[in-house]
């Protein structure tokens, strides 16, 4: 009782601590960043490829500062299902569900403890991001802002397309996150929920039908008709994909419990936007095979009892600690079919799936036995992030001083040159 009194007692004064540090974290780190890539300038006319190199380090060591925000509140995260370790260095295209402000800094927490994820990873995010503190780091980094709505939908994918072959591919970047519903759960619930019951599709309640067009813009960009000739080496070592190009061929054709055949007559409809690229011609970007799509990884993620988590949450740590649950399915690019209508039968077969594991999970707390990976918790550095500090804090004292040297320089010649 006492224990708990403390813990009462503790958790204000606690809670303004960790804003106080959070808002102090975002003013020495995210400026620093911002002028290290400014004066670095000059090396990205010399070498592109190793000014990149270098932002990606600065970039994955801002995203271990909002790692350390959840994990030192208590909020842990427990990654299980598909050993994912051969997709670290190959391009992967990521789904997940979105449910709050906290997925995404939930996955940085998860990617910052692999090696080579952070530095070389795009973000596809709502425009409204841009706008934020952290807007003109993704900017310099080159992830893509995506204008929601139907009138700038067309707009909108035709962008991606030329942001992937303008800037993911020549930086060489490696994964791009995505999340297909395209809004928040509670957000989009409802609008899912009647566009379900007019097209006669599962409703459902933890997840909502996704929207396509990113995803078939991506594999427009990124897919190659040969990958259908590589699924025999991926066989080996993931038993879904050996059946390799029936999996392809036949996704629309699934009459196992996940799936529910849809019509090309609910495609069609204006509440979904794949057919803004129904007919966009495959491409490998400059015919190299090496600039294609090699993983997509399904991340299902699961709040305890349904409850999301939020960003304000992460930031003051008001909320219990818990564990937040990360589901993870790998597929080969080959086993991802590129024709329209089978690419949204394919990706709605993924949130039917969703649906079911969580309404599993949250009614019994359960996840499939058959995990490659058991659950286990994903483990930060301590040590790892106070040298990341150090670094962030040192270089903001770098930068003041040299600032202050070069009004003091400024004024002495404004001086001389008065008199």
């Amino acid at each position: 009782m006492p224990c708990c009194s403390l813990r009462s007692i503790i958790k204000y004064p606690r809670a303004v601590l960790r804003t106080i540090l959070v808002v102090a974290n975002n003013i020495y780190c995210v400026p620093t960043y911002l002028v290290w890539m400014f004066l670095l300038l000059p090396l990205r006319k010399i070498h592109e490829t190793y000014y990149y190199r270098i932002e990606g380090i600065l970039f994955h060591w801002l995203l271990a500062n909002v790692s350390m925000w959840s994990w030192t509140a208590g909020y842990e995260v427990v990654e299980m299902g598909d050993d994912i370790t051969t997709a670290f260095d190959k391009r992967t295209l990521v789904l997940a569900n979105h449910q709050s402000t906290s997925d995404v800094p939930l996955l940085m927490a998860a990617f910052n403890a692999k090696k080579g994820i952070l530095p070389n990873i795009m973000w596809i995010m709502d425009r409204l991001f841009k706008y934020t503190n952290f807007g003109a780091v993704s900017l310099v980094h080159q992830d893509f802002f995506i204008a929601s709505g139907k009138k700038n939908r067309e707009k909108s994918l035709q962008q991606l397309k030329s942001h992937i072959q303008q800037c993911y591919v020549p930086r060489k970047r490696k994964w791009m996150v995505l999340f297909p519903e395209g809004g928040f759960l509670r957000k989009r619930k409802e609008v899912s929920q009647r566009f379900a019951e007019k097209n006669n599709l599962p409703v459902l309640n933890n997840v909502t039908l996704p929207r396509v067009g990113a995803m078939k813009a991506i594999m427009d960009m990124l897919g190659a008709p040969s990958d259908i000739n590589v699924c025999s080496s991926f066989s080996s070592t993931n038993p879904r994909a050996s059946s390799g190009s029936v999996v392809a061929q036949d996704a629309v054709k699934q009459s196992d419990s996940n799936s529910t055949i849809i019509s090309s007559k609910a495609i069609n409809k204006e509440d979904d936007d794949c057919d803004t690229c129904k007919d966009a011609t495959y491409a490998m970007l400059n015919g190299q095979s090496g600039g294609c799509l090699e993983y997509v990884l399904d991340i299902t993620i699961a709040y305890p009892q349904g409850t999301p988590l939020d960003l304000p949450n992460i930031v003051h740590g008001m909320r219990d600690p818990c564990q937040t649950f990360l589901f993870y399915k790998l597929y080969h690019s080959s086993e991802v079919p590129r024709e329209s209508e089978s690419l949204t039968q394919w990706l709605y077969n993924r949130f039917y799936e969703k649906e079911k594991l969580l309404e599993e999970f949250y009614r019994s707390g359960n996840w499939p036995a058959s995990c490659t990976i058991p659950p286990t918790v994903v483990h930060q550095d301590l040590l790892r992030f106070l040298l990341i500090h150090l670094f962030f804090v040192t270089s903001t004292y770098v930068h003041l001083q040299l600032i202050l040297m070069l009004i003091n320089y400024t004024n002495v010649m404004y001086v001389y040159m008065l008199s």
